[in-house]
């Protein structure tokens, strides 16, 4: 495997693995308001995602800036409960440019969550340029994002469409869900 492909894997692995179960709810709440219908906008919206972790990691691990892992870990699930919030109070004005700009500053926080894992991987095998390996694990946290999103749309088809729900209710009991999931989180986090 080249170096592209190993990196690339461990990007994917990374966000599709069960023990990143904090950046999977994140993607759950944000995408709660959405249905397959919006698929353009989910993607837009997972590519802020995208873009604002991979500025955040190039940043951490180039050492221009990082914060405490432990302040990360709890703003992690901060940015999971701010979302869930404002899915239950929706504005009319909901555009989708404060969306984009929200999902990208929640990306920068989310990235610092991967950069000490990729700052390990990195040092492992370091060679002399970061670019390659960097490029290659942002892709593959993309493409393991689409794929949880994809999963994440599908369960809401089958919901919304099939099983007949409402959208309200669903939008409602997937952020209280993530609230709540988040909340303990921090709580494990803090007092534990």
């Amino acid at each position: 495997m080249n170096e592209f492909q190993a990196y690339f894997t461990l990007g994917y692995r990374h966000i599709a693995d069960i023990n990143a179960y904090d950046h999977m709810l994140f993607l759950a709440v944000l995408c709660a308001v959405y249905s397959i219908k919006d698929w353009r906008k989910i993607i837009v919206m997972v590519t802020a995602f995208t873009v604002g972790h991979s500025i955040t990691l190039a940043a951490a691990v180039m050492d221009i800036f990082t914060l405490p892992s432990d302040i990360v870990e709890i703003l992690i699930p901060v940015t999971i409960v701010a979302t869930g919030i404002s899915n239950l109070f929706p504005t009319r004005d909901h555009s989708n440019r404060r969306v984009y700009f929200l999902t990208l500053l929640f990306g920068f926080i989310h990235g610092m969550g991967f950069s000490n894992f990729l700052k390990a991987s990195l040092m492992e095998g370091m060679d002399e340029s970061i670019f390659t390996p960097l490029l290659a694990f942002n892709l593959g946290v993309e493409a393991g994002q689409l794929l949880i999103v994809a999963i994440i749309l599908a369960v809401a088809w089958l919901v919304l469409d099939l099983l007949k729900l409402s959208e309200k209710y669903w939008r409602i009991g997937i952020s209280v869900a993530g609230i709540v999931l988040a909340l303990q989180l921090i709580y494990q986090l803090v007092f534990v």
